[in-house]
């Protein structure tokens, strides 16, 4: 199969509206991650985003619509639902509700519930009008990679895989939506995001953080949302995460970088002038500029060949929960605090 990579526009919205009526999986652009779409009400389109990516079958995917009012017949929308959507779609924000009879099990997993979103991203937006179908979209990687933050990404771990990759840029926020569940009386985050638990209290009244987020899932437990069961966001090397201060965090990483051949630092950047010559790369200043750089730098780690990452992570509350999330799981969740 031949990969067409196009500039978004009115010729490629429509070839892409196209291609998704008739079954078939198309990357595009959101302000998270570039997903992989397909029609999340038809399970033979559906199998074909797990076919694409090599992904497991218990891993659910999110549906992504243009308006709530698309959401009838997928999710039983509730009251609290309604206050969060008015609050913070369209955005980064993916809401697990109890499914409607419309929506295949290949869409969820198996699961009685679904994860809804409206992403806050023009062209995905616009693509979703064009086709008028809701669509389930995981990121658009091969399973167990480093989510895609440009369509360059995409390219490299789908060239041959789907026929079309909508190019709208570089992703703004660079994680993952926060899935929030509300199949229960209070809204538990599953996996975090750039809408934060405080953010949901504050509309919703209260909202816990599972604790899963920070964990591995044990044997035989189910993963009700993506980026929970499997291995995620990994880059071919080993990673180590420190977290802790700076003035504890930079000697430790400069003397695991010289007991190691081909390593490299993944640090704050006002820390980089005191890793002197060593191979390091920023991963910013600030938890919203790691979320953005992060996918991006693990991929350039897997380009360099390295052997071992040694990152600087950071303490978890508000967007930086998120970022420690992905570091985690990248990392196989080798987290050292100092």
């Amino acid at each position: 199969m031949d990969t067409l990579c196009l500039p978004v526009n009115e010729e490629s919205l429509k070839m892409a509206a196209t291609l998704l009526k008739e079954g078939q999986v198309v990357a595009f652009p959101t302000e998270t991650v570039y997903g992989l779409g397909a029609h999340a009400l038809n399970a033979e389109a559906v199998n074909k985003i797990f076919a694409a990516k090599d992904r497991p079958g218990d891993n659910p995917l999110i549906v992504h619509v243009a308006q709530k009012e698309q959401l009838q017949g997928i999710c039983r929308v509730t009251e609290t639902a309604e206050r969060l959507m008015d609050a913070f779609w369209p955005g980064p924000l993916t809401m697990l509700l109890m499914k409607d009879r419309q929506v295949p099990d290949e869409t969820t997993a198996g699961l009685p519930s679904v994860g809804v979103r409206c992403p806050n991203h023009p062209m995905a937006l616009a693509l979703l009008r064009a086709c008028g179908l809701p669509i389930a979209a995981p990121s658009a990687n091969r399973s167990g990679r480093p989510s895609p933050t440009s369509a360059a990404h995409v390219y490299e771990d789908m060239q041959g895989r789907i026929p079309l990759i909508l190019d709208g840029g570089a992703c703004q926020v660079g994680v993952e939506s926060t899935v929030v569940d509300l199949t229960g009386e209070i809204p538990c985050v599953l996996r975090p995001g750039a809408v934060t638990a405080e953010m949901i209290a504050s509309v919703a009244g209260d909202c816990t953080v599972a604790d899963s987020v920070m964990r591995p899932l044990k044997e035989g437990e189910a993963a009700p949302s993506p980026g929970m069961k499997h291995r995620h966001y990994a880059p071919k090397a080993k990673m180590t995460v420190y977290v802790g201060a700076d003035e504890q965090v930079i000697p430790v990483l400069c003397q695991k970088y010289d007991e190691t051949e081909n390593a490299w630092i993944l640090g704050h950047e006002k820390c980089l002038p005191a890793f002197g010559d060593r191979n390091c790369m920023s991963l910013g200043d600030t938890p919203k500029e790691t979320a953005q750089l992060l996918f991006q730098r693990l991929r350039e780690m897997d380009e360099k060949g390295a052997k071992l990452i040694l990152a600087q992570g950071w303490e978890e509350s508000g967007v930086a929960l998120a970022v420690m999330n992905r570091m985690a799981r990248a990392a196989a969740f080798d987290i050292v605090r100092l």
